[in-house]
């Protein structure tokens, strides 16, 4: 008969009278454990950072949104900019000259009225 604890037998990682191992099953179980522990660590550790890095994808993808919404109304706002100045451009030259003129004599009157007050 054998006797738990002293040889082989016993429950698993229990050790005889010279501190040795019961088997070299024990031993292998043990490690397996021990890798299966270490296994189980890395993965939820990659399990969160897999889910930190979605959840910044999705801001970075929301803000990229924002981004082109914005380019496109200023791209859109740029262009009504430049069918006017391209109107304005085509406009006649004539009309600008007697602006001009206009001004012109305003701003000679106001000096002219300004040295003639002092």
């Amino acid at each position: 008969m054998r006797r738990a604890g002293l040889g082989e037998g016993g429950p698993p990682g229990s050790y005889g009278n010279y501190g040795y191992a019961n088997s070299g099953y024990s031993a292998c179980e043990e490690e397996n454990d021990r890798l299966t522990e270490s296994l189980r660590h890395k993965v939820t550790a990659i399990k969160s950072l897999s889910i930190e890095i979605g959840h910044e994808v999705k801001t970075q993808n929301k803000l990229l949104a924002e981004m082109d919404s914005q380019f496109d109304s200023t791209t859109g706002f740029l262009g009504k900019t430049m069918e006017k100045l391209k109107i304005l451009s085509r406009g006649s030259q004539t009309k600008l000259m007697c602006y001009m003129m206009l001004f012109s004599l305003f701003v000679f009157f106001v000096i002219y009225w300004i040295i003639k007050l002092r």
